[in-house]
């Protein structure tokens, strides 16, 4: 027993500083301790002093920029020395840029954030899981290509081609005419199909994936230009629950806690906005294709020596 924190469970969340992921902080707060993963020490205590103190949970923050699989696997390491009993994690971090941009290993940024970092921190966690422990992915419809929401958002769905050329920002042909759109579609591709294989190869824990619904007024379009984001998130985000396939980070986060927190031994399901259980695009079903990604993926990281420092 951890004499800090008795017999609570711990509950992991990534992103946990604005929209969907500080929803579902505040919502795990309810269950148990909370490590709060992000990039930004300033929001991240905010966020814990606001659970501590104005809640009466107890969070704790760790510092992690998931563009940067060095600075994934030092946080990974951080969490496991603080020996915690973790009973879930909550991969919700994600970003969809509207510009190519880079990440710390020169890796395209959208690609990096949203699926390599995921997978590098989930993958360091996994061996110190207990059995039964849950693990959620934030994941999108937008990569299914027959997804009509998606489709007429200007979506053309996953455009996987292999790891290292979704690492270099190359798609396959006939996408998007934004590449940032083919970027996120794609990184959220391997997001569930990795969620479906790791299902299967690793039994003794619960993977699941949840698509959270269009929630306008987020931080996902961060880099969008100012105008944009006020629409959005002023004039938008309030017709939200009154319209289909549309959320609202409320009650997305909910969802999020709900699916986490789950004592079932659920495993391989697809969540809609509303928790029901959705279909993937034929492409992320086929087992064929979710094993190649976690393959190429896992030989993609390895390329990164295991040192968590220069």
């Amino acid at each position: 027993m951890n004499k800090t924190t008795g017999t609570k469970q711990a509950w992991i969340i990534t992103g946990p500083t604005s929209g969907i992921g500080y929803r579902a902080a505040l919502e795990l707060a309810k269950h148990g301790i909370v490590v709060l993963v992000g990039r930004d020490p300033h929001k991240l205590d905010k966020v814990k002093d606001e659970i501590n103190t104005l809640h009466g949970g107890h969070a704790m923050s760790v510092i992690c920029d998931f563009a940067d699989i060095r600075s994934v696997r030092k946080a990974a390491a951080e969490i496991i020395a603080l020996k915690l009993p973790i009973a879930g994690l909550a991969n919700n971090a994600g970003i969809m840029p509207m510009r190519s941009n880079q990440s710390a290993q020169g890796w395209d940024l959208a690609f990096a954030t949203n699926h390599l970092g995921p997978f590098a921190f989930t993958e360091a966690l996994i061996p110190y899981l207990p059995d039964g422990a849950n693990i959620v992915f934030t994941c999108s419809g937008v990569e299914d290509p027959i997804r009509k929401p998606a489709v007429s958002s200007g979506f053309r769905g996953g455009r996987y081609i292999s790891a290292e050329a979704s690492a270099r920002g190359e798609w396959k042909p006939g996408g998007s005419s934004n590449s940032g759109f083919d970027a996120y579609a794609t990184s959220k591709q391997c997001e569930l199909a990795t969620v479906f294989a790791f299902a299967r190869e690793i039994p003794r824990l619960r993977f699941n994936a949840i698509e959270p619904g269009f929630n306008p007024g987020t931080g996902l379009g961060r880099d969008a230009n100012a105008f944009l984001q006020f629409v959005s998130k002023y004039l938008v985000a309030p017709l939200a629950p009154l319209i289909k396939y549309w959320s609202t980070p409320k009650r997305a986060g909910r969802l999020i806690a709900k699916v986490l927190s789950d004592t079932s031994d659920t495993t391989g399901v697809y969540y809609d906005e509303k928790g029901k259980p959705m279909t993937a695009s034929k492409q992320v079903r086929s087992i064929e294709f979710s094993n190649r990604v976690v393959a190429e993926t896992r030989k993609l990281l390895a390329t990164i020596p295991n040192g968590i420092t220069e």
